[in-house]
């Protein structure tokens, strides 16, 4: 059946695309155009631009389709291509190219548009497949986890160096104010004298260091053994205790994963290196005891995916709803000569909105208390957030 669905969907892609008619594939169609393995591919669905539906009906006529049904809000007709039953539909007064989640995607060399597999978040047709694009993307999660470890296992703990000098000079800088390396987001830790806290991803150690010396049980959890090097040091120079953890998140020893943590942080420029939210909450949740919290501090998308600054001057150059996955320079790069930035290895993101994070949150079952936007405070940049904190507490039940 898989060649017959494969056939059908470059017979009708194509032959829309050469007649000018905006489409894009949805349901089964759409992930299997994405990778997605789908075990019942019995309908080919395409949505097509509602004022050329017409034009789409009379461009498959040689396949003897059926009349067209209407109601209200849509239209839609049937006709079979290759032994597949497709169904062509439209929604009136909807212009499909402004569809946030309609992606091009490359098939045996053939580019086609379709409806991404991340609008699952809101329901809808993808809703039903929601098993089969979460196992898709813990698979997809494996190969960039590798990539990205390799990014970041290579010589990072100079990169550490270049930025925030010997681990002992650093170490004598948190100690005069633990406090500052923790704001903005310090308020919604509440006392931490005492407390255990889990930091995902948490690099080179700096922010966990200040929480232990303002009296926290830190654990920080990071893939990165050369990250893990430098905190290491920087606790020891300190003078406090650290546990590092050399890990992925998502592939915690059972061990670390035990419901004890009073807080779990995660803070600046490490979401994007998830392609699913959703494996990440369930481990929050599982490190967290009931009543626990989980803090986000993360850089604001409106900054990452939308606007570009140079002095005075913003320009609009992204999309914010673009769901594709990216590749880009490891953070690090910037504090490597240049001719060592050119042998590093890039990582592979996918820049989350506000409305996905806030989504898959609540999804999880994990109470959101606090969506607070920060602004940036660059003279330049008045009136623009930068930064969010997300709070959000596990429930006694």
């Amino acid at each position: 059946m898989n060649t017959e669905f494969r056939k059908a969907i470059l017979t009708v892609g194509p032959a829309l695309e050469e007649g000018g008619i905006p489409y894009q594939f949805t349901g089964a169609a759409a992930l299997f155009i994405q990778g997605v393995a789908i075990k019942n591919l019995n309908q080919v669905t395409v949505s097509v631009q509602w004022d050329l539906f017409q034009d789409a009906f009379a461009l498959f006529s040689a396949y003897t389709p059926s009349d067209p049904e209407k109601s209200a809000e849509r239209a839609s007709f049937h006709f079979e291509a290759e032994g597949v039953p497709i169904t062509v539909s439209c929604l009136f007064n909807t212009t499909i190219k402004t569809d946030p989640y309609r992606i091009s995607v490359h098939l045996e060399e053939e580019e086609l548009w379709c409806q991404s597999l991340y609008t699952f978040l809101y329901g809808g047709e993808m809703a039903a497949y929601r098993t089969e694009i979460h196992a898709h993307l813990i698979h997809k999660q494996t190969e960039f986890k590798e990539h990205n470890e390799r990014a970041w296992n290579q010589n990072n703990y100079q990169a550490l160096i270049n930025r925030y000098g010997r681990p002992e000079e650093i170490s004598e800088k948190i100690k005069q104010n633990p406090i500052w390396r923790l704001h903005p987001f310090n308020k919604y830790l509440g006392d931490v004298p005492g407390k255990k806290v889990v930091h995902l991803m948490g690099s080179n150690g700096v922010k966990g260091t200040a929480l232990a010396l303002l009296g926290a049980q830190v654990k920080v959890i990071d893939f990165s053994q050369e990250n893990a090097a430098f905190a290491s040091e920087l606790a020891a120079a300190a003078g406090v205790s650290v546990e590092y953890v050399v890990s992925d998140v998502l592939s915690l020893p059972k061990e670390h994963v035990n419901g004890e943590a009073d807080i779990v942080l995660m803070e600046l420029g490490v979401l994007h290196y998830l392609i699913d939210l959703h494996p990440l909450l369930d481990v929050v949740k599982q490190l967290l005891k009931p009543g626990g919290r989980f803090v986000l501090h993360e850089f604001h998308p409106v900054s990452t995916k939308l606007i570009t600054s140079t002095g005075k001057k913003h320009k609009v150059t992204g999309n914010y709803f673009d769901p594709e996955i990216e590749s880009h320079t490891v953070a690090f790069s910037k504090h490597m000569p240049g001719e060592e930035q050119n042998k590093l290895s890039k990582v592979v993101q996918r820049k989350w909105t506000l409305g996905e994070l806030v989504t898959s949150v609540g999804q999880s079952g994990l109470v959101i208390k606090v969506l607070e936007e920060e602004p940036n405070h660059k003279m330049h940049d008045i009136g623009l957030p930068k930064t969010y904190t997300l709070v959000a507490e596990k429930s006694f039940e």
